[in-house]
């Protein structure tokens, strides 16, 4: 599932304490000003004082060296191909004519020109879809509900209780997304209590945050409403009620609906995890905001305009197989060997869930990535747990045993040092390889806009970025090479004592977090390429 950078905003008033979680405020395409400030992911630790990836510092140590086009493909929920900042480094199938109809390069995909969706049809685009929890939830309550205990056969006892430990799960996160509505209309029909208060204190209905700021008043209600109003304005937070209230409804009527099934809309034989050939060509969406962000992290044009992207010679081949709600086995292992077959030498992979039920189908994919030397970069998820003991999905352990030479699992970080891990992030001291900024990262959002965004989401096409420069410059390096060069030249904050992720009153080593001890770094990764055993060949 695509888990967007979110905040977490808390009122805090005589009348109700909630919060409301998603996105921040987007900006117009416009000429960049304090890209450091704004863009943090760029920033040295030395120079800046933000523990970036001193992307800056490192192309004036390229600079004049010759480079070479990496493309990096960008397995997500969709990319707006047109966006001002993103066109010109979008990749274009060579072998492909425009619009035509036919299968120019016999490659199974019609008029595949930036890419393909696994997730569209004759029908049309999939945009919602269930939870793999619900899809699972809803074959065992087939076959199991309104069933006893003595009417189980002995070989389906498992199944049966995994079945009531998923009901009363099941039970408890629909209440939990109507309580996230209820809250969130609490909200806002508060709001317009304080909009009225505000207006006739002050005497208008238009008024600014700094006139809010000085009323002075002893009353309760009034008190409440002021901070509420500041806190409104400052923050934006019409636009986050909105998006907060869309997810809570997209939760209940598509996410945890057991009678919606958006597969009718490919038109596949889902039946068959192995059927390729199925999907279209809107790689632009629907629900394109986070591949769209994704995409601008790894190679927004780097000029004048909007932001620059971690890469400066990369092409993005945009494969969309992630809708909201949970992303299905068969199109992620379709989306790897489609990147694989056309020439992708980095996949990024935002996404993530917690139940694989055709894993092996998935393994066969990564082994034939890994077979043909293209390095896998995944998210390692936003669920604040040790993934060491946990499980998070796709992940490069094999389900017959081995583990795939050209995974990277990428932690989350953020600007400051005692928070170094972000907060959401998950960790392992086995499982995640190394972190890299994460919390609040500035990229492309749809209607050629930009906005921030947090998550490890953020963090793995930053990885992803920093190795597909480094691969342009020292195009002899192979998969493994990246992700052993990634990883040692990471900055290391071994013992650096930092907020321990999901529990942020704990302290905890940097070290014990993942299995580098480190943050990705562009600048050293590109000093220790230059001497690396056959990267110049």
């Amino acid at each position: 599932m695509i888990k967007h950078g979110y905040k977490t905003i808390l009122f805090t008033s005589a009348l109700f304490i909630s919060s409301v979680i998603f996105g921040q405020k987007k900006d117009e395409y416009t000429k960049k000003e304090a890209p450091i400030a704004t863009q943090w992911q760029h920033a040295d630790l030395q120079i800046d004082g933000m523990p970036g990836v001193s992307s800056e510092k490192a192309y004036q140590l390229v600079e004049g060296k010759q480079s070479t086009t990496v493309v990096v493909a960008i397995i997500d929920g969709g990319t707006q191909s047109f966006h001002p900042d993103l066109i010109d480094n979008v990749w274009t199938n060579p072998n492909e004519i425009a619009g035509n109809g036919i299968d120019d390069d016999n490659n199974g995909y019609v008029d595949d020109i930036h890419g393909w969706s696994f997730i569209g049809g004759k029908n049309g685009d999939v945009e919602f879809d269930n939870l793999e929890f619900t899809r699972a939830y809803k074959e065992l309550r087939k076959r199991f509900k309104g069933k006893s205990r003595s009417e189980i056969a002995k070989e389906d006892m498992t199944d049966y209780d995994r079945y009531l430990t998923m009901d009363t799960d099941y039970q408890i996160r629909i209440q939990r997304a109507k309580n996230e509505q209820s809250e969130l209309d609490n909200i806002e029909r508060f709001h317009e209590k304080a909009d009225k208060e505000m207006a006739k204190v002050l005497g208008k209905k238009n008024y600014t945050v700094e006139e809010v700021e000085s009323i002075n008043t002893s009353d309760k209600f009034t008190s409440a409403a002021k901070e509420f109003m500041i806190l409104y304005l400052k923050e934006d937070l019409k636009e986050q009620i909105e998006e907060g209230k869309e997810h809570a409804a997209a939760q209940l009527n598509y996410m945890y609906n057991l009678e919606f099934d958006s597969r009718n809309i490919v038109g596949d034989n889902y039946s068959n995890a192995n059927e390729k050939g199925y999907g279209n060509n809107h790689v632009d969406g629907p629900g394109a905001e986070h591949g769209t962000h994704v995409g601008g992290i790894v190679g927004a044009t780097r000029n004048e305009f909007g932001i620059d992207g971690i890469a400066a010679n990369v092409k993005l081949m945009i494969i969309r197989c992630v809708p909201n709600g949970d992303e299905r086995d068969k199109d992620v292992a379709n989306s790897i060997r489609y990147a694989v077959d056309n020439g992708a030498r980095i996949i990024n992979m935002s996404f993530g869930k917690s139940i694989s039920p055709f894993k092996n189908v998935i393994d066969d994919a990564v082994k034939y990535a890994e077979s043909k030397g293209v390095l896998l970069v995944h998210a390692a998820g936003n669920d604040g747990k040790n993934l060491d003991t946990g499980v998070n999905f796709p992940n490069p352990v094999y389900k017959v045993g081995g583990v795939c030479s050209t995974w990277i699992t990428i932690g989350a970080s953020s600007p400051e040092k005692d928070k170094l891990a972000a907060s959401f992030s998950n960790y392992g001291f086995k499982t995640v390889d190394v972190f890299a900024p994460g919390v609040d990262i500035y990229s492309c959002a749809p209607d050629s806009v930009y906005k921030k965004n947090s998550g490890t989401s953020m963090a793995a096409p930053v990885a992803a970025g920093v190795a597909a420069a480094v691969l342009s410059y020292y195009p002899n390096l192979t998969a493994k090479d990246l992700k052993a060069i990634l990883m040692m030249s990471s900055v290391k904050y071994g013992k650096t004592k930092v907020a321990m992720p999901g529990n942020t009153s704990k302290k905890v080593k940097f070290k014990k977090l993942c299995v580098s001890g480190g943050v990705v770094n562009l600048y050293e990764a590109l000093k220790m390429a230059e001497g690396w055993p056959g990267s110049k060949k």
